[in-house]
């Protein structure tokens, strides 16, 4: 059994692609978009590339104030982006969506003695509130948020303070969990822990970012756990 789990949040316990999907197609909406799978698509690219240049350790805040600029841009639509910026983290403040049985697996880490630590990338205030709101903070022995860390995973600064607050953490008694190959699995890589690839959609895997382990379920997360 693995004495300390960082487990990442977004598509790992919280549901976020249904509120950023709920919260993007409001803004298009309300901004006269009606192609709204193409607007989602044109969204979501342009996101992740910008989250791929935070992670490789660009300033955040202009990227992601741009965002929408250049989303509505490509659509043909002029739009105050700052402004659909400020709607849209408002929003995320109150997605407290979890994926089903999230909450159970938590409880059961906890009551197994595992110790549960919460490792995300984000912003720090829509992180909390949003496991405040899901009621998932209480089984969380300790929450380290990239933006608070002053570095985004997959740097292995990210780390370092999990590893000052909990001196008896090795690679033998601690796993990273999380769904994205990049932030989540070399992340682990590169801080030297094994870790495990939260993948219930069955995405294709890359030869660039290799996990000690994948499963597809929480059954299966929390029987690797706990063997």
């Amino acid at each position: 059994m693995k004495k300390y789990a960082i487990i990442d949040l977004d598509d790992t316990l919280l549901d976020f692609t249904r509120g950023e999907n709920e919260g993007v197609t409001q803004l298009l909406r309300e901004n006269g978009v009606t192609d709204i799978q193409r607007g989602l698509a044109t969204y979501v690219q342009i996101n992740r590339n910008i989250w791929h240049q935070i992670e490789l350790g660009a300033d955040r805040a202009p990227l992601l104030n741009a965002r929408f600029t250049q989303a509505f841009n490509e659509l043909g639509v002029t739009v105050d982006g700052l402004a659909l910026e400020k709607q849209y983290k408002a929003m995320l403040d109150h997605n407290y969506y979890t994926l089903p049985g999230a909450a159970e697996l938590l409880a059961d880490l906890k009551h197994a003695g595992v110790t549960v630590i919460a490792g995300t990338n984000g912003t720090k205030s829509i992180q909390l509130n949003r496991l405040r709101g899901s009621n998932l903070a209480p089984y969380f022995d300790s929450i380290f948020i990239s933006e608070d860390v002053g570095f985004d995973k997959p740097d292995q600064r990210f780390f370092a303070p999990i590893f000052n607050h909990y001196p008896t953490m090795s690679a033998a008694n601690t796993v990273m969990i999380g769904d994205s190959l990049h932030s989540d699995i070399l992340g682990a890589t590169n801080a030297h822990l094994n870790s495990i690839w939260f993948n219930p959609h069955h995405q294709a895997g890359t030869a660039a970012y290799r996990p000690t382990y994948e499963v597809d379920s929480f059954t299966a997360l929390k029987q690797l756990l706990l063997a």
